[in-house]
């Protein structure tokens, strides 16, 4: 499973509909957030991620993106969490956060470590995933975040294996699908890649934050299963974009086509285009050929594997 649930897709100004920026994604169990905007833990609740999560990850300091962490902090606080959490933000950012889990002389009763990350680095690292980070270009210091899976094991192809080379079923099976030579009785030695298939891409989930459209965010997208981007505006507030440094749905559009991206969000929606998400997913997919999302608060998108048809 990996799930990505949309909390808060408004621009800077929430509106009846939509709350600041939040995102959650649960990776097989894991559970990760993805900005904090104000009144965060309760759009938890409401759409029912539940509180596992283990790390927050902030693409920049701007109120809509943080303010949230107080009172997220102190909920998880008062349901007796025991579990650590841990915070990264970009360059600069370490103090600015900690007076925010700390924010009215509230310590926390269970422990909040707070780093810093920079563009082009590895935030977190799993065995089997990692969380990257990329340049992102706003009016602030910021970083973009992207989940990217390990390849996997490529298909075993039990049929050659039983019928064409007349290999016993067995733990032989198991060693060739691990990458490991096997004897058999007969003296015959096979090797993995007579039974076993090419590796097999993982997923790929990429959060822009707020930014201007940046060759980082290509690169850092390439062929990804999910490309959350900021899409604050339309073409015809172009200017604006620009000088408040945030991407129109066209440029998020050309973004996700230049990074061969297979569906992409669009998120921070300015509250001047309340009821007229449909244009900003018209103005996207006349850039863009792929699957174009324009989630509301609580929409949820499972991210399949790329060859799940074949699985």
């Amino acid at each position: 499973m990996l799930r990505v649930t949309f909390l808060g897709t408004s621009g800077a100004v929430p509106t009846v509909e939509r709350a600041p920026s939040a995102l959650h994604v649960n990776r097989e169990g894991d559970e990760f957030l993805f900005d904090c905007g104000e009144g965060t833990q309760r759009q938890m609740m409401r759409f029912g991620t539940g509180f596992g999560v283990s790390h927050l990850f902030v693409t920049h300091l701007h109120g809509d993106h943080v303010l949230g962490i107080p009172g997220l902090v102190q909920s998880l606080d008062f349901n007796d969490r025991e579990e650590p959490l841990a915070i990264h933000g970009p360059p600069g950012s370490k103090r600015h956060l900690t007076d925010l889990v700390h924010a009215a002389g509230h310590d926390p009763g269970f422990p909040v470590t707070v780093r810093e990350v920079r563009p082009g680095g590895v935030a977190l690292d799993r065995a089997e995933y990692e969380i990257r980070t990329f340049e992102t270009a706003h009016r602030t210091s910021s970083v973009g975040y992207a989940l990217v899976e390990d390849d996997r094991k490529g298909r075993f192809d039990r049929e050659k294996a039983e019928e064409e080379l007349e290999i016993p079923p067995g733990p032989a099976y198991g060693k060739l699908h691990e990458g490991e030579s096997v004897e058999l009785d007969d003296g015959r030695v096979v090797d993995p890649d007579q039974v076993v298939g090419p590796p097999r891409p993982g997923r790929r989930v990429v959060y822009t934050g707020d930014t201007r459209p940046v060759e980082a965010t290509v690169e850092a997208a390439e062929d990804a299963d999910l490309l959350v981007h900021d899409a604050t505006f339309l073409h015809e507030a172009s200017d604006r974009a620009r000088e408040t440094a945030h991407s129109t749905a066209r440029e998020a559009g050309q973004i996700a086509a230049r990074a061969g991206a297979s569906r992409l969000a669009l998120t921070h929606l300015s509250s001047r285009y309340a009821g007229r998400a449909h244009e900003l997913e018209r103005e996207a997919g006349e850039a863009f050929d792929g699957e174009v999302l324009y989630p509301d608060d609580g929409t949820r998108i499972e991210v399949p594997y790329p060859d799940a048809d074949g699985e």
